[in-house]
């Protein structure tokens, strides 16, 4: 997706009403740890800026980051899912779906999405 067209499609789902009290969960997380995915990378970058090093980011904090990954991108995959429900069950058919995700056919983004959800159930039976 070009960087207009995702400008566009932040601008467009921050004039939603925003509902405080509906922070829902693995949203609210994946935002937060990307949150903290870019203090870690800020630490970094100052002091990599002031003195040449990068003292008060340790290997620890680095470690600590990149386990997050792997939780983040299982938030996606339950969030990215649910949209695509939420398109078609409002009306939307797969080519439709497949342009918004910048793919170039209906059967590419069918085909994504079922991987999301085979991935999901694995995870959900322990096997991933």
């Amino acid at each position: 997706m070009a960087r207009d067209a995702q400008d566009e499609a932040r601008r467009r789902l921050s004039a939603l009403a925003e509902d405080p009290a509906a922070h829902w969960a693995p949203a609210r997380r994946l935002e937060q740890d990307a949150a903290l995915l870019g203090r870690l990378l800020r630490a970094a970058a100052e002091h990599q800026q002031s003195d040449g090093r990068a003292a008060d980011v340790t290997l620890d904090d680095v470690g600590a980051a990149l386990s997050l990954f792997e939780d983040m991108r299982h938030q996606l995959d339950r969030l990215e899912t649910q949209v695509v429900i939420e398109a078609r069950r409002r009306g939307m058919d797969w080519r439709q779906i497949a342009q918004h995700q910048d793919l170039n056919s209906s059967q590419a983004a069918s085909q994504r999405y079922q991987r999301l959800m085979t991935r999901l159930e694995e995870i959900r039976q322990g096997v991933r």
